[in-house]
């Protein structure tokens, strides 16, 4: 399954709202340097679809806001 996701790093708390169509807008506390908030984003997608954060990939923008993510074992 793939999903685009908004992220908005350096927030103050950790959340998942559902956005325009099948994306989602991502808050996390994590900083956007050294792959911090990347690593934050996989973090909370893992908890919130009950996989293993090895079942996230983030497929593109990985320098940026807006990305694409591979979740592996979700139809």
């Amino acid at each position: 399954m793939k999903i685009g996701v908004k992220v908005v790093p350096g927030a103050k708390i950790t959340q998942i709202q559902p956005s325009i169509g099948e994306d989602l807008k991502v808050w996390v506390k994590g900083q956007p340097k050294e792959g911090e908030a990347n690593l934050c984003v996989i973090e909370l997608l893992a908890k919130h679809f009950k996989v293993a954060k090895s079942q996230i990939r983030i497929v593109s923008g990985y320098k940026s806001r807006n990305k694409l993510i591979e979740i592996i074992g979700i139809i």
